[in-house]
């Protein structure tokens, strides 16, 4: 294996092409395939390929030989279909390991023959394993979902043989290709695994899927990336695609198999699509053509043919490998990976993972009686469901003492498989049967998760488990619970969840990022006293779990906690939620709900929140006394709250709101209706109270007081007032005379791996609204899709949308494809972190003369009808390009007068600093809550606000002089708006602080009291002033504090903001953001000073006035990740986790970790006198 992966590391390897093709070219009748051994067989055997092994080795032989001398590194045996379920067709089953074995020595030989001849080129045999012509994922009659022609252990023992056969005769590699059904190839690896461990013998194995048409999924629904999770178990030497599709094609799939796949990467197309007389006819030059574009993108390590190919195209192929430098193999982070039909991939950013627990039939009394009543189609109407209310896990469980769980949960899984809607999300097997869970493994195609494991019988056997799930290719749930019982207590939950992890990774080298704990959420307010901290024990357990082992997951069945008040639904969902909402912050990331049924945290009344967190929190020796009495008021409440309509008598707007916070679908198209009537433009429905609504939704979210299937309700009803509204829409646009006459048709996309669209819907908006033609292709939309719909639409313009940081790749992709597709239209740029520094640097050059930036939507008309109006397009793009020009030549130039030193230099001329520390007054984390705004004025730096009106100038100057009226208006507005914003307590100023006991190391500086270490990069450039790092300013003995504060003035500004834009008046709507910003700098700026003078005291005899705090005339420096010092904005986790920044002030980190609300400021104190603000940003490149 090793061998292999040195050897693909210098060069790319060729496989070699079609065997069929070649035999087809001999003209073979019935009697060259019976031979003298099968002259009297009773089954006709022409067109059994494999067979020819056995009957004229010489065909064989020669056919291997052509490739070789055609260049091929690696050749197939000759056993695509030589597994005893496909030849049972030719009633030869039984001579299958025979057909292994002599097609392996026959093409081993050759081999041989040819490395000897020329020792530098060594020649290696793969031995090919086919599908079969079965398939254990999807049955062959449309009529019987269920039904299945093969099962998973027959598929193991048949490829286990094959296998040994092939291992028997000599090959080299074992190549498991034409994957169509990826549970067949996931029984192949597990066939794999079982023979060579008893075998004691490791051999590499190579993957190959087929991607059967345009859909880029394979025969069993798979996307590509969804089939890499559900295979990526095995330690593969190569993964690849072939068949079906020619090289052009194939292209985007073997693309985006190149980026995902941390292994090398194989292809090996058909030569072109297939005739109308089914033959294959696209030259060696023209799919070398292809394949060399392949090896210049770094795509791929292996390349080949496959239907189609012969010698003549071997040699061409080989021409193309010759010097030619193989893709590198890319470093992936080590995340969660499951899949169904679509992959789901689970990173520490993502938001809590929802399992929908009403397929399980502890879960669900409506599931188990349909379940009981083999009422199995009724039954996946509860799986949908789940689906549709936002569960991104299913969790099957089917033990009962009545029913055969085992072939309950076979049935029901097969079922499930011929419901792309259902068995699109991964599967959670849900047993406490090992054989239940087994047979549930046996029947996914995709990776799925255990659930569960534990210690309760020792160690041997949570072993034996553990590997078999591994084997199997699933994550798994560790249950705490050990040969002593169920962890009842924090202290058992910790231990035993130590002590699995340890085995699992020591004894088993189990993933981490695929273990997941369940510390057990039991039933609280059970009047036990013993049960009383049943649920503040999860929540520090989750937390300690999280901390000790970053890579897991916590997860808990939620359900469990309300038990006490079965019967009491409204009770019980309310305790979900607050249980939720508290877990989650401290680490449980995934857990088991009814994804259907879970209340707003905000909207639960607040004399029930706080009694059920008292009895959560176990605050008080009444907290369970006072919440079963309190409990009584809500009883039989949940069926009232159905028929309670009091919000129906709310204005317009706020009905709207509620509606879509609620999720309440039921009068939202007569509320749409009144809302319409009573606006100018049915569009205003959309961006008035429409949006607002969504826009509370979001906020909710975010601050994690809503879940998923909350927000996936409200979608569905913002989407029925839409679709309401579209045909008035359509009819305004015809009476302004815009639904004939098009001025251009514009494609927009957020691109693959970006779910932001808020902007790019805005620009769709206001284009439609004049008068062009729109195609919204939506969110996560991949390279070939955008541009396949081009094509079709003819569009005139592409506009790309991204947020995160990632989304500026794929468009430069994005680019570089239309460059390579000949495309001519222009490509508008947009979204919150691209740039026209990156515009010009990274994404014109892929795509000359045809880029533009635009910055917001205000500007995207003008663009447009300029771009298309061929007068004005030239002398555009011509001050365009000399602009990007000039970008590109300063930032060139930059870059070359910058020399930079090796780090172990740039500490070398670091500085050499004197240490006195000064121990902090008060210690710890502080909360600063409703901070009055008008103790903060005075600390306002009013410059930046007159330059978010673009008005140059400094403050006081830019109004004493009198020459700007202009600045002098703006300013009296402003101060009217903090007035405003003062007088009806609009905003809401929070904080939070902390100090903590720090060392520096060379460029970290780590905590002493947590584990948790902050990098700050080094200036690198050769200067001659010392090369600064922030860690300089911390002591390296060990005696010394950091600080780290958020501060927010975000609350509250969103449903203002709303206002303004419900009332068109977006000048307000701006200046009370850019206030807001204002205030949060100067909240920050009063908390320093504080921080300075008392609470941590090192200056504490300063006094300054407002210009010198501006000037930062103190000493002492507050730097944030993302400033000239620290560009690495994931350095805010850190602070975020020891200040507990989101429970505490509610401000949010998105998933490129800007900050939510956005007008808030975060980072660190520095009190070294001699700490400064300076810049790393030269050691880099954009």
């Amino acid at each position: 294996m090793e061998n292999f992966k040195e050897i693909l590391k210098n060069k790319i390897l060729l496989l070699d092409g079609a065997m069929g093709t070649m035999i087809q070219s001999y003209e073979l009748g019935e009697e060259d395939y019976r031979g003298e051994e099968f002259k009297d067989h009773s089954s006709d055997l022409k067109g059994n390929n494999d067979i020819l092994s056995l009957v004229r080795p010489d065909i064989i032989s020669q056919i291997h030989s052509l490739y070789l001398d055609a260049g091929a590194d690696l050749i197939e045996t000759n056993t695509f279909n030589s597994t005893s379920i496909s030849q049972e067709d030719y009633s030869l089953q039984h001579r299958a390991y025979d057909l292994n074995v002599v097609s392996a020595q026959i093409a081993k030989k050759e081999c041989e023959r040819f490395t000897k001849q020329n020792p530098s080129k060594p020649r290696f045999v793969c031995g090919a394993i086919g599908p079969t012509n079965r398939t254990a994922s999807m049955s062959p009659d449309v009529s019987k979902p269920d039904y299945r022609n093969i099962d998973y252990d027959t598929l193991v023992s048949a490829y286990k043989e094959q296998a040994k056969g092939l291992i028997d005769g000599g090959a080299d590699i074992l190549l498991i290709e034409t994957v169509f059904d990826t549970l067949n190839c996931r029984a192949a690896l597990f066939a794999i695994q079982e023979l060579t461990e008893n075998m004691h013998f490791q051999i590499p194995i190579m993957v190959s899927g087929t991607v059967t048409d345009a859909s880029g999924r394979l025969l069993s629904g798979q996307t590509v990336e969804a089939f890499w999770h559900s295979i990526r178990h095995v330690d593969l030497l190569a993964v690849g695609l072939n068949c079906a599709l020619g090289a052009e094609q194939i292209r985007p799939y073997i693309e985006n198999l190149s980026k995902i796949a941390d292994t090398n990467v194989l292809v090996y197309p058909n030569a072109g699509l297939p005739n109308e007389f089914g033959d294959y006819d696209q030259s060696p030059e023209i799919m070398s053509g292809y394949l060399n574009d392949f090896i210049d993108s770094s795509f791929v390590n292996i390349i080949g043919g496959c239907c189609g190919t012969k010698p003549e195209h071997i040699a061409s192929f080989s021409e193309l490998v010759a010097e030619k430098i193989p893709r590198k193999i890319p470093y992936n982070d080590p995340v969660t990976k499951l899949s169904g039909l679509e992959p789901l991939s689970i990173r520490s950013e993502t938001n809590f993972i929802n399992i929908g627990e009403r397929t399980n039939i502890t879960g669900s009394l409506k599931f188990k009686r349909l379940i009981k009543e083999n009422k199995y189609e009724e039954a996946l109407s509860v799986a949908t469901e789940q689906v549709k209310n936002g569960a991104q896990i299913i969790d099957i469980n089917m033990d009962e003492g009545l029913i055969d769980s085992e072939k309950a949960m076979i049935k029901f899984l097969r079922l499930i498989a011929s419901e792309p809607e259902i068995c699109r999300v991964p599967i959670m097997i849900d047993s406490s049967k090992w054989q239940v869970i087994e047979q549930g493994l046996k029947n996914i195609q995709g990776k799925g998760i255990v659930n569960s494991i534990s210690l309760k019988e020792g160690e041997d056997e949570f072993l034996k488990q553990a590997r078999l799930i591994k084997k199997y290719g699933a994550a798994v749930i560790v249950m705490a619970f050990d040969e002593e019982g169920q962890a009842d207590t924090y202290e058992k939950k910790v231990s035993i969840s130590k002590r699995a992890y340890k085995l699992l990774t020591e004894k088993v080298q189990f993933p981490p990022e695929d273990i997941i704990f369940d510390p057990n959420i039991f039933a609280v307010a059970t009047g036990i006293e013993e049960h009383n901290n049943y649920g503040q024990d999860f929540i520090r357990a989750a937390k300690t779990i999280k901390e000790d082992m970053p890579a897991v997951h916590v997860s808990g069945g939620v359900s469990n906690l309300s038990f006490s008040f079965r019967g009491n639904d409204l009770v019980r969902e309310a305790m979900h939620s607050c249980f939720l909402f508290h877990a989650i912050q401290n680490g449980m990331d995934m857990g088991i709900v009814n994804a259907g049924q879970l209340t707003v945290y905000d909207s639960i009344d607040k004399e029930l929140k706080n009694a059920i967190e008292d009895v959560i929190f176990n605050r008080n020796e009444n907290a369970t006394d006072v919440l079963v009495d309190l409990a009584e008021k809500y009883k039989g409440s949940k069926k009232e709250k159905k028929k309670d309509n009091a919000w129906r008598k709310l204005g317009i707007h706020e009905r709207l709101s509620h509606a879509l916070i609620e999720g309440i679908d039921q009068y939202i198209i007569e509320d749409t209706e009144e809302a319409r009537s009573l606006s100018k433009d049915p569009v205003d429905v959309i961006e008035g109270p429409l949006m607002d609504g969504m826009d509370i939704v979001g906020d909710l979210f975010g601050s994690g007081k809503m879940f998923l299937p909350q927000v996936v309700k409200s979608a569905r009803v913002m989407k029925k007032a839409v679709g309401y509204l579209v045909p008035f829409i359509e009819k305004n646009k015809q009476k302004k005379g815009l639904a004939e006459v098009s001025n251009g048709t514009i494609l927009l996309a957020t691109v693959k791996g970006d779910v932001h669209d808020i902007g790019k819907n805005i620009v769709g908006v206001v284009l439609a609204c004049n008068g062009y033609n729109i195609i919204d292709l939506g969110v996560m939309v991949p390279a070939d899709k955008i541009l396949e719909k081009a094509k079709e639409v003819n569009a005139d313009i592409i506009g790309l949308s991204g947020l995160i940081t990632p989304s500026l790749d794929e468009m430069i992709h994005v680019a570089s494809e239309m460059k390579r597709q000949n495309f001519q239209i222009p490509l508008l740029i947009g979204g919150a972190t691209t740039s026209k520094k990156h515009t010009a640097v990274k994404i014109e050059e892929c795509y000359k003369s045809s880029v533009f930036h635009v910055q917001d939507a205000s500007r995207c008309v003008g663009v447009a009808s300029t771009l298309l109006n061929p007068e004005k397009k030239e002398e555009y793009v011509k001050v365009t390009d000399e602009r990007n020009q000039l970008i590109r030549e300063s930032f060139y130039e930059s870059q070359k007068k910058s020399k930079l030193l090796s780090i172990e230099d740039a500490r070398k001329r670091g500085p050499k600093y004197v240490y006195n520390p000064v121990q902090p007054n008060k210690p710890g984390v502080h909360v600063i809550n409703e901070l009055p705004i008008e103790q903060i004025m005075d600390y306002i730096d009013w410059t930046p606000f007159f330059h978010a009106w673009e008005l140059r100038g400094s403050y006081p100057s830019i109004i004493e002089d009198g020459k700007n009226m202009e600045a002098v208006k703006v300013f009296e507005d402003g101060k009217r708006m903090l007035e405003k914003i003062v007088e009806f307590d609009w905003l809401s100023i929070n904080g939070v602080y902390g100090f903590f006991r720090a060392k520096s190391t060379y460029e970290k500086v780590a905590l002493l009291d947590h584990n948790i270490e902050f990098s700050f990069p080094r200036q690198l450039v050769d200067k001659s002033n010392p090369n600064l790092c922030l860690a300089d300013f911390i002591s390296p003995k060990g005696d010394d504090y950091i600080g780290l504060f958020a501060v927010t003035s975000g609350h509250g500004l969103e449903q203002i903001v709303n206002k303004f834009e419900k009332d068109l008046d977006d000048y307000n709507s701006i200046m009370v953001k850019v206030i807001a910003d204002r205030l949060a700098e100067a909240a920050t700026e009063w908390l320093h000073e504080k921080i300075r003078k008392k609470d941590w005291g090192y200056s504490s005899q300063e006094n300054f006035n407002n210009i010198d705090l501006i000037k930062e005339e103190y000493i002492g420096i507050r730097p944030a990740p993302g400033y000239p010092s620290c560009p690495d904005h994931s350095e805010k986790d850190k602070i975020w986790k020891l200040l507990d920044v989101k429970k505490n002030v509610g401000i949010g980190l998105t998933e490129s970790r800007a900050m939510d609300p956005a007008s808030s400021v975060c980072g660190w104190y520095f009190a070294h006198p001699e700490s400064r603000y300076f810049s790393v940003m030269k050691n880099y490149v954009i």
